[in-house]
């Protein structure tokens, strides 16, 4: 099957064609960053115009970058959720056009699901594994039995990884998006330089929470000003940088030996993270587990993610049609229930 896909769930515009819900034949993402970057974070209404004004051209470029035209698309998958409403929502009614003008089935599909199956772009991936999927929104740690088939395990109970480096990045004075900007300097810094606590890390369950960590930050700034400057704000960033790399993969080690797992995937913007993953690289060897990271264009948010539940749940009759609305919440656990996958 080729699968056009479509994505539009924050502040990326992006489309794929990808054949066999494996191999990819083009990807465009054209990014808001600069827009956003003025206000320090992510503004809705924007993001949705901007998606307004690029997606015709996304789409257009795809096919062209693959050699293809309309009448060579089989399907199409778009972004159902979770994500911002408005955003959504144009992805959708551009997928819903091209679906209805080419006469092509339509399936909707999760984000964070998307992320989680990034890897098999890459290369095999065999069931079951746990996957943690940590990004600006969403810091999860998941059982996968196959695709559809999800369980929570433990998740965030207020700010996610991303937006915790997101918000101590503009605390500091670091540009929007704060993630990369704390680690091109946390690698100049010292990761002990700065004690700071390690939310939830020793209380036996999976479940994280940053919003402790992040006033830690801010506490400390108040005490020592300078720290936004120079060597003292390496060695923040660095220290701050090491406190949540420590609870992820400390939580995700938990797990691991918990469900006796042994295949483990890293997906998600946060899956960037130059010392995440070399950490994460670090306990695979040491537990002797399977790992996968997709690379970092395939960790961020782009539309070839979705090519392989989308073939799945095509290739296998689930189409959504085009009553598909955005769901800008939408729990991974509730997939198979409103796909009615379970029997697939």
């Amino acid at each position: 099957m080729l699968l056009l896909t479509i994505e539009t769930s924050c502040d990326e515009t992006a489309a794929a064609i990808v054949r066999d819900g494996r191999t990819v034949l083009s990807s465009v993402v054209s990014t808001q960053i600069a827009t956003h970057a003025e206000y320090g974070g992510v503004v809705p209404e924007i993001a949705s115009r901007k998606h307004l004004e690029t997606i015709s051209l996304v789409v257009q470029e795809t096919l062209k970058s693959a050699g293809m035209e309309f009448t060579d698309i089989e399907g199409v998958a778009v972004t159902q959720g979770p994500g911002l409403a408005g955003a959504l929502l144009v992805g959708i009614a551009t997928a819903k056009a091209i679906a209805w003008a080419c006469r092509v089935p339509l399936v909707g599909v999760n984000h964070i699901e998307s992320h989680l199956l990034a890897p098999f772009l890459e290369g095999p991936v065999e069931f079951p594994f746990l996957a943690l999927a940590v990004s600006g929104g969403h810091t999860h740690l998941y059982q996968v039995d196959g695709i559809g088939r999800y369980r929570t395990l433990g998740q965030t109970l207020d700010d996610a990884a991303g937006e915790a480096f997101d918000k101590v990045a503009k605390l500091v004075g670091l540009p929007y998006p704060g993630g990369v900007a704390i680690d091109r300097l946390a690698a100049k810094g010292d990761p002990a330089a700065v004690p700071l606590p390690r939310p939830l890390l020793h209380d036996g369950g999976f479940n994280f929470s940053f919003s402790g960590l992040k006033t830690a930050v801010l506490n400390r700034l108040q005490k020592h000003p300078d720290d936004r400057e120079g060597t003292a704000l390496e060695n923040l960033c660095a220290s701050f940088q090491a406190a949540v790399c420590d609870v992820l993969v400390c939580k995700t080690a938990a797990a691991l030996e918990s469900t006796g797992l042994r295949r483990l995937v890293v997906a998600g913007g946060v899956a960037c993270n130059s010392r995440l993953r070399s950490e994460m690289n670090s306990l695979s060897s040491r537990m002797g587990v399977e790992l996968h990271i997709p690379s970092p264009s395939l960790c961020a948010d782009n539309a070839a993610m979705l090519g392989v539940a989308g073939d799945y749940y095509l290739v296998n009759g689930v189409t959504s049609g085009f009553e598909l609305d955005a769901l800008p919440v939408w729990p991974l656990d509730a997939i198979s229930e409103r796909l009615d996958i379970r029997g697939v």
